[in-house]
């Protein structure tokens, strides 16, 4: 699936009408297939690390960056204050890169296909960070990096430290 199938693909999924089922409804009717939810969840405040060290793919397109657009638009619509970072470290870390050095990463010619995924999920106020352990071992330079991706000492150490902050860890 293309990242633009999957797109689409996500926001017919969060269009989903959320509504009451009548309390005459069957099993198979028209009213069984409206969604209710059960526990409305507002965040206030929130400060949230996403750990994504691991590449889980949903067809073509890696599963942490639909999580992250999901949690921005609920940062959004709920107006939490607060916080989103994603760490790209590992098999993950060519999701962030420019196009040139992700084709010559992937050995592939076809460039980035994820990069406007990550540039909108920053424009939205996610703050994107690289490992920058990952980024030595392959000879990466912030250059390589898609603009505004920022790079720390290394991934376990911002995890470490981004907790101790008090950050809730979502592991992707």
């Amino acid at each position: 699936m293309h990242a633009k199938n999957w797109l689409v693909f996500l926001l017919l999924m969060c269009s989903f009408t959320v509504g009451d089922m009548s309390s005459g409804a069957t099993a198979g009717s028209q009213t069984d297939q409206a969604l209710r939810i059960d526990i409305p969840v507002k965040l206030e405040k929130a400060n949230v690390v996403v750990d994504a060290g691991h590449v889980v793919l949903v067809g073509d397109m890696p599963f942490v960056l639909g999580d992250l657009s999901i949690l921005a638009n609920d940062f959004k619509d709920g107006n939490t204050k607060g916080q989103i970072i994603a760490i790209f470290h590992g098999d993950a870390a060519y999701l962030i890169l420019t196009d040139a050095t992700y084709n010559k990463a992937r050995h592939v010619a076809t460039g980035n296909p994820y990069a406007k995924l990550v540039t909108g999920l920053m424009s939205r106020g996610v703050q994107i960070e690289m490992c920058g352990a990952t980024a030595k071992s392959n000879h990466w330079v912030n250059s390589d990096l898609v603009q505004g991706v920022k790079v720390n000492t290394d991934a376990m150490a911002r995890l470490t430290q981004l907790t101790q902050q008090g950050y809730s860890m979502i592991y992707e």
